[in-house]
């Protein structure tokens, strides 16, 4: 959707840039992993394990911005196909401890490439130093929203 779809008053507001730009991104990495068999969610769940290897699935949810329910969905079908294996943790055998398999780090590793190329387009139209400066102010707007000591 572009802002010439939505009233002036409304496209100029932080929020709905914030979310239109967030919707861009999701739909154009989706559609850049799709031949990787992969979306947006399942690619971060990926990074994150890539990162911390036995990763809690709690944080995986986080990190990947969906629910803990629906986080079970996401490692069940990476599971069934191939790209991570979940084993007992051997000091907590209820706990599912998740590795990349072989295969999961060669897909992985295409999707680093892909998804690099993705922001490339997003950071380019404004350069280097300025997307850095929008990345830090968005997380301190993520920092005030997110702020125990709400008034």
């Amino acid at each position: 959707m572009s802002t010439a779809s939505m009233p002036d008053p409304m496209a100029r507001r932080l929020g709905y840039a914030l979310k239109r730009a967030q919707h861009a991104l999701r739909t154009r990495m989706d559609d850049a992993l799709r031949p990787l068999g992969l979306t947006s969610p399942q690619y971060a769940v990926l990074s994150a394990v890539e990162l911390e290897a036995g990763i809690s699935n709690a944080r995986l949810a986080r990190a990947a911005f969906v629910t803990p329910q629906t986080m079970q969905g996401i490692l069940a079908n990476l599971e069934r196909d191939g790209l991570l294996v979940r084993q007992a943790d051997p000091e907590h055998g209820r706990i599912l401890r998740s590795e990349l398999t072989s295969h999961g780090q060669k897909v992985l590793a295409r999707a680093h490439r892909i998804v690099h190329e993705v922001e490339h387009v997003m950071i380019s139209s404004v350069g280097t130093a300025e997307a850095a400066r929008i990345a830090g102010l968005l997380s301190q707007c993520a920092d005030a929203l997110s702020s125990t000591d709400r008034d």
